[in-house]
């Protein structure tokens, strides 16, 4: 159970409203990439030595982001966009297979597949403005090799389709099987992300299980609220109503769970969306910057599980972590369709329209001008332009500005928790 129920000034911000009509649905802003992320940025932050950076650049993990003299699905626009994944991999950066005791710690359980849990499209605009986390749901339906399947599942399958060949050829030793059926998973991923959003990826990141586990522990726990007291066995979930500080296989838990809430995966996203701006209150203003050991924990966590492609170098990287750091980062969602539909499997799927998906991503490649109220119908060519809901603030400024897209028609309406709170008197959000 988490641990700590008292007051937290830590991890303002916004969320959407609950009511009797269809919720409005805030941003989803996704733990698991931007958690790794944040902290090779803390370093760049700090200003506490380039040369550690030199020595991790040639310690991380990398892979090729196109294979050959392959071409980009469609043309380069006026954004720098970069593919942040979060996979529930039960295996290191490396491909080596966790560890019994490692498992327990994460609470789960050994298991060959490969979901991409998290998907974010981070734009960055060329010229300067600000940044926007675009957000998929784990369970949109696309199109792989003629067939529909959800969007999680491309990078697992592929990967294990490939390996299958690799290993049938013959002639490979079991680390080229690894690093060539990894690497055609994630240009699978790219493929399908590309040809749904309309737009080219330029960079890729990707952090797994263990690393979402030991940067939330490095950090010292962030602070969460809770409309209701849950349980769920298969997160680990089991949290009080209420305020209160989790960490390690907690935090795992509270972003992971999605049985047992009234919305399923897209309540599983708000808390996803709550808990990074707890960790950027948390990573920016409570002392984490000058706390020489709990930055080596952080970057020991990377090292160990993240993975960069190898066109974009550390010095880069981070310097382009220190802008959005500095600036106001938007989170929202790609608007959906329904969120009822069973595929021929009998599973639910997200489904969503191609055309508006692509207009809705577009908006976010330059600036669109001061924020507007959001439109009840959650037209993607209106959401850009930002919504009324209160931001979350960092050492007094603007730091992460909570727009989104709306829910499906078919999200159920429901009354509030038992907690009966949106928010603290702290700016704590409290969630289901």
């Amino acid at each position: 159970m988490a641990s700590g129920a008292t007051a937290s000034a830590g991890g303002r911000a916004s969320t959407a409203r609950r009511g009797g009509r269809v919720p409005r649905r805030g941003a989803r802003i996704t733990a698991r990439s931007l958690l790794a992320l944040l902290s090779v940025a803390v370093l760049a932050l700090t200003g506490l030595g380039w040369g550690a950076l030199g020595v991790l650049e040639n310690q991380l993990n990398r892979i090729d982001l196109r294979e050959g003299d392959s071409a980009r699905q469609v043309p380069r626009d006026t954004a720098t966009d970069i593919l942040l994944v979060g996979n529930d991999s039960r295996t290191d950066a490396q491909g080596d297979p966790l560890p019994e005791e490692v498992l327990d710690m994460l609470r789960t359980e050994s298991a060959s597949g490969l979901n991409t849990d998290t998907l974010i499209l981070l734009r960055v605009p060329d010229d300067g403005t600000s940044p926007t986390a675009v957000s998929i749901p784990r369970d949109t339906a696309v199109r792989r090799s003629g067939r529909s399947q959800k969007i999680n599942g491309v990078y697992g399958l592929t990967k294990r389709d490939r390996a299958r060949e690799l290993r049938a050829e013959g002639g490979h030793t079991a680390e080229e099987v690894e690093r060539l059926s990894k690497r055609a998973g994630v240009h699978a991923l790219i493929n399908v992300v590309e040809s749904l959003t309309g737009v080219g990826v330029d960079h890729y990141a990707e952090v797994n299980l263990l690393g979402f586990y030991e940067v939330t522990r490095a950090l010292g726990g962030v602070r969460v609220c809770l409309k209701r007291p849950t349980s769920d066995k298969n997160s680990g979930a089991d949290f009080p109503a209420g305020e209160q500080t989790i960490s390690g296989g907690d935090a795992l838990s509270f972003v992971r769970q999605r049985h047992g809430l009234p919305d399923g995966d897209l309540d599983r996203i708000v808390r996803q969306q709550v808990f990074m701006a707890a960790v950027a209150d948390k990573v920016l203003s409570s002392g984490t910057l000058t706390d020489t050991e709990r930055i080596n924990d952080l970057v020991a966590a990377a090292r160990k599980s993240v993975v960069l492609d190898s066109s974009w170098g550390m010095m880069d990287f981070v310097r382009r972590m220190q802008s959005l750091a500095s600036g106001n980062i938007g989170f929202v969602t790609i608007p959906v369709s329904d969120t009822t539909v069973r595929n021929s499997a009998g599973r639910s799927v997200v489904t969503v329209d191609d055309e508006r998906v692509k207009e809705f991503v577009a908006g976010f490649g330059h600036d669109v001008g001061p924020s507007a109220p959001a439109s009840e119908t959650g037209s993607p060519g209106e959401s850009p332009g930002g919504s009324t809901e209160p931001t979350h603030r960092v050492a007094g400024r603007r730091l992460v500005r909570l727009d989104g897209a709306r829910a499906a028609p078919s999200a159920k309406p429901r009354s509030e928790g038992s907690d009966g709170r949106d928010i603290t008197p702290e700016g704590i959000p409290c969630v289901y």
